[in-house]
């Protein structure tokens, strides 16, 4: 297709590309859509005078800018029409630049990262907090209450504090936000996104496992006993700091399982299906670590309920989930690879029968680095400030 063919759809100040005729069913904020329809020098001038006339509307702060997840947050806003950062902090790498810690983000115009004591939070409407677990509590606490706040710990995903505690180690600092947090499993609590002012991210693991199994358990397709998950993750999922195990050496040509029976992801996994069951539900769940960079898989064994078929649950994906723009169940009998949804914010996943009657075997993969945290994060975002939520996340996956 020539580049003549080509139109844009203009949403106030920024041009989302699409082939010629199809026009996004997201409209923006005012619900105005203008097509424009002309030479392609016409329209990159067009935009190009857009970005330089228009300010951001959403001044962004990055808590942690120097992790895997803060850098995925700076990529997925390059090209984000209304959100712009204004504040990044990294207390091991206050003074320096974004492009001298990671160099594949030079070209982008960001403010120097000063430490989280040092932050000025007058020039910032909304936070992502890309902070490790036990530390973010105690500084969300002190965040001015006007902000939108996204946390991408793990601090506010367990409404059990004790829980919290069991798991983590540590008492819970900040119970009475996590009373207010809201649990941010976008295409499943949605309408309760959309209203909070503090979201919890998930987890990687519990997004593959809960978008797939959370439909079929509310529609009392499957069995809440023996439940059995396989999640198999690359190597970024363990953060940046420097490991030992997690050396070149140490994870080529290998795979091993971690965290077995005792991995923290397990209660919040856990708490999201038993929700949707309205009763306790517990899997067996083991982790492991795969020699790759990116990418997440579950895979996940389940028991039907009586008279229940293969196409029964095969059809209740496939309704749930028609409309929506980044979950797909793949065609049958297409497995889902991980290659497939590489640094882009989709689910893709089938259902299979097992050779054991009666069960089904379901597969779930993802961007642990997208979906799994800072795509689905963006995603909320959008939601919780009134954008369409595909808003700077229609990159599609790398391949190879």
């Amino acid at each position: 297709m020539s580049t003549a063919t080509f139109s844009s759809i203009c949403c106030n100040q920024g041009y989302l590309w699409k082939e010629e005729g199809k026009i996004s069913k997201l409209k923006n904020r005012n619900e105005k859509v203008r097509l424009n329809v002309g030479g392609a020098s016409a329209l990159t001038t067009k935009c190009m005078q857009s970005s330089q006339q228009n300010k951001k509307e959403v001044r962004i702060g990055l808590l942690g800018a120097s992790g895997y997840t803060g850098a995925e947050i700076v990529r997925l806003l390059a090209n984000h029409p209304y959100f712009g950062i204004t504040l990044m902090t990294a207390d091991r790498k206050a003074g320096q630049s974004m492009g001298s810690v990671f160099p594949h983000l030079i070209t982008q115009n960001l403010p120097t990262m000063v430490s989280v004591k040092d932050a000025d939070f007058s020039n910032v409407d909304a936070v992502f907090c890309c902070l490790p677990h036990g530390t973010t509590q105690e500084i969300i606490k002190g965040l001015p209450r006007h902000l939108k706040i996204v946390d991408l710990s793990a601090d506010f995903r367990l409404r059990d504090i004790d829980e919290y505690e069991e798991w983590y180690g540590q008492p819970h600092s900040a119970p009475e936000l996590q009373k207010e947090a809201v649990y941010g499993l976008t295409e499943i609590l949605r309408e309760e996104v959309k209203s909070a002012r503090l979201v919890a991210n998930p987890g990687c693991y519990p997004t593959s496992i809960q978008l797939p199994l959370v439909p079929l358990i509310k529609a009392k397709l499957i069995e809440h006993r023996n439940i059995i998950i396989d999640s198999k993750s690359g190597v970024s999922g363990a953060g940046r700091g420097a490991k030992e195990a997690n050396l070149y050496s140490e994870i080529a040509e290998g795979i091993y399982s971690y965290g077995v029976t005792r991995h923290r992801h397990a209660p919040e996994i856990e708490q999201g299906l038993s929700d949707a069951a309205h009763s306790k539900i517990t899997v067996s769940f083991t982790p492991h670590l795969m020699p790759m960079t990116r990418g997440m898989q579950s895979t996940i064994y389940v028991e039907m309920s009586q008279g229940v078929t293969i196409e029964d649950l095969y059809e209740q994906l496939r309704k749930y989930y028609e409309d929506e723009e980044f979950v797909k169940l793949l065609d049958k009998g297409v497995v889902p690879h991980t290659h497939n949804v590489r640094g882009s914010n989709y689910c893709f996943m089938n259902v299979f029968p097992d050779r054991i009657p009666g069960r089904a075997i379901i597969i779930s993969v993802i961007d642990n680095l997208v979906k799994g945290a800072s795509g689905q994060a963006l995603q909320n975002l959008n939601i919780m400030l009134g954008y369409p939520e595909n808003t700077g996340l229609l990159y599609q996956p790398l391949f190879p």
